[in-house]
């Protein structure tokens, strides 16, 4: 599932808040305890760090069901940890990642029974984010979820004329005269010559 990346003119919404701390070209990551507890400090931690992101309520949704399944299906939950990372990779563009400690393999979104009690948490992180995707992190596994949102962009300023060149000189559209005092034009619509 891939998402498009639709840009606005300037003064529209939609850039990031310039004091957010994730602006920089780096990854923000911290290590939480597996357990049920850490599942609202990753979400606070998601949230200061998005402040003013557009994306910020959706990806603070997915951190909180990434991190809670890396507590109960992966490694984490067992006394281990987990990782979350928020990134912006590009304009319009915000990721946030969980890696666990590992455990059985991941439920495909959407592959649960319909009156299942869970199983739907992954199937929500794909129908709000604009991309979600998962690698192997040995011996765990990173889930991961990007959200998109309209980006200013510069509307060109005006096209310069393209120069023009001093066209050639024309040669006299007029026939050239044979014999001086004669007309190019025929004998009847010679003006007429005043006899004096």
């Amino acid at each position: 599932m891939t998402g498009a990346y639709p840009v606005l003119h300037v003064g529209s919404f939609g850039s990031v808040d310039p004091r957010s701390p994730v602006q920089s070209t780096r990854p923000r990551i911290r290590t939480f305890r597996g357990i049920p507890a850490s599942v609202p400090e990753a979400r606070r931690f998601v949230a200061e760090l998005l402040a003013g992101c557009p994306a910020r309520e959706v990806l603070m949704t997915c951190v909180s069901e990434l991190c809670a399944n890396a507590i109960v299906h992966g490694g984490s939950g067992n006394g281990g940890v987990f990782i979350v990372e928020v990134d912006l990779p590009g304009p319009g563009v915000a990721r946030i990642a969980v890696t666990d400690e590992g455990g059985p393999s991941l439920p495909v979104a959407g592959s649960l029974a319909l009156m299942a009690e869970g199983g739907r948490g992954l199937a929500m992180v794909a129908a709000c984010t604009s991309r979600w995707g998962y690698a192997d992190a040995h011996p765990g596994r990173t889930v991961w979820a990007e959200a998109c949102w309209p980006v200013p962009v510069q509307t060109p300023g005006p096209v310069p004329a393209p120069r023009r060149e001093a066209a050639p000189r024309q040669p006299s559209r007029r026939p050239r005269l044979r014999f001086p005092g004669s007309s190019p034009l025929p004998p009847d619509d010679r003006p007429p010559t005043s006899a004096a």
